[in-house]
């Protein structure tokens, strides 16, 4: 009898409780007063409301948990965090201090990691729009620049030829791997010839060295299958560039795209999410039934960032007011709205009440202070009677936020991180008029008189 292969068994998460008719977890009310033993009260008596707390306890927390279940199933790993997901520099620093590389995506997120202290050749350059003085500035700092398009392969050529250097390159490949649509936009596509005629250009050139092959997906993935396929198609590539081009991959980077545990809009009952470990196991399993040779085995990248932050961040809001709305709804109006929350608009957030509350509970549309009518935090939750003062909490919000936000009527508020002791720090002020205007200019004749 043929000995079966070990798989290493992995705890899953189960959400358990009372459903309702549509097979949805009713809803849970305990209070919730305190975030890693700080009192949630005091922080808004501190720091007004709204604001956001940031749990660092859980932030490395996650990451510890994330690095675990790649490492302990492939010997290369390295992570490198998303600025794009949250690029407060107490955030990035958190993971710079846990071991993580930096993955940028704009020329301002590249400068914020250098002044992070993260050596240039620990940072990732992504994106469709790097300048060329960008591009230069990577160079000069040994990043690995990740070519999106021929227009930006070809000006990467002359700027190397002009300071007479090399420049360790890879390129993002867009590729169909059963999930739709495909993100076709970003990189040279697998299918169609366009990856590999990229891969060619860059070999016949003097300056480029090829060093990775990076690909990313989606977002809020909820299939491991997809990443399967795609870290097949990965590994294919890199075997032909040795077998044809003689050109060993060092690197492979999956990019990001693993849920969090948010429930999208429009979700109805329980749709499971994946765990990291499972994303890990398909992943590394299929790196290491690829057939590389010891020697030629490619560290493995990741660029992890809503898994790794979201459910370490909390918005903490007020009660203005209730209403009735001419269709007989209740409607609850908070003090923080879409133009902090941006992620209301694809999520359904636990919103929970910070105190003791009635036994009775009705649903209600929640909305935001805006004067537009699309403020909408929730279209639809159940809540128990809240006051105006009442104070609630809103769950998972630490990824896109912070950086997706906007200032529009109402200023940001500050951003609060809790640290490993459980002090209270301040990691951006709110805004006031005299930060919203130190950008402004008024022409001589258009100045108010005195």
């Amino acid at each position: 009898m043929e000995k079966q292969k070990y798989e290493r068994p992995f705890l899953k998460k189960m959400s358990a409780g009372m459903m309702d008719k549509s097979g949805t977890q009713q809803p849970e009310f305990t209070p919730v007063t305190h975030i890693d033993d700080v009192s949630l009260k005091q922080i808004i008596a501190d720091y007004g409301s709204p604001v956001f707390v940031m749990s660092e306890r859980k932030i490395r927390s996650n990451y510890q948990s994330a690095v675990r279940a790649f490492s302990t199933r492939y010997p290369k790993v390295q992570f490198a965090w998303s600025y794009k997901t949250h690029y407060n520099n107490a955030i990035c620093n958190i993971f710079h201090q846990e071991g993580s590389w930096a993955e940028v995506v704009s020329g301002f997120e590249y400068k914020k990691a250098l002044q992070n202290g993260v050596p240039g050749s620990q940072i990732i350059f992504n994106g469709p729009d790097k300048h060329a003085d960008e591009l230069k500035l990577a160079v000069e700092n040994n990043s690995m620049i990740h070519i999106d398009h021929f227009e930006e392969l070809y000006i990467l050529i002359d700027i190397c030829n002009m300071l007479n250097t090399k420049a360790r390159v890879a390129i993002r490949i867009n590729m169909d791997t059963g999930i739709y649509p495909i993100w076709d936009r970003f990189g040279f596509n697998y299918e169609s010839g366009a990856a590999w005629s990229a891969i060619n250009k860059i070999v016949e050139s003097d300056v480029l060295v090829l060093t990775g092959l990076h690909a990313h997906i989606g977002t809020y993935m909820l299939s491991t299958a997809a990443y399967g396929v795609a870290t097949s198609k990965i590994c294919y590539l890199a075997k032909e560039c040795k077998n044809q081009l003689e050109v060993t991959i060092k690197y492979i980077d999956l990019g990001g795209g693993f849920p969090s545990a948010n429930t999208l809009k429009g979700a109805i009952g329980l749709v499971p999410t994946p765990s990291v470990d499972e994303f890990a196991d398909i992943i590394t399993h299929t790196i290491l039934e690829a057939g590389f040779s010891s020697d030629d085995l490619p560290m493995l990248i990741l660029e992890s960032g809503r898994v790794l932050v979201d459910d370490a961040g909390y918005l903490l809001g007020s009660v203005l007011a209730n209403k009735k709305l001419s269709d007989g709804r209740k409607a609850i109006i908070m003090d923080f709205g879409v133009n902090i929350m941006f992620t209301s608009f694809w999520y359904d957030h636990k919103i929970s009440p910070m105190q003791e509350y009635s036994s009775y509970n009705e649903e209600a549309v929640l909305y935001g202070p805006l004067c537009m009518n699309i403020d909408v935090v929730r279209e639809s939750v159940t809540l128990p009677l809240l006051n105006r003062g009442d104070h609630v909490v809103v769950h998972k919000v630490g990824a896109y936020n912070m950086t997706q936000w906007m200032q529009f009527i109402a200023m940001r508020p500050n951003i609060v991180l809790i640290d490993t002791n459980g002090k209270t720090h301040i990691i951006r002020k709110a805004e006031n008029l005299a930060y919203l205007e130190q950008l402004e200019m008024i022409p001589e004749h258009l100045k108010p008189s005195k």
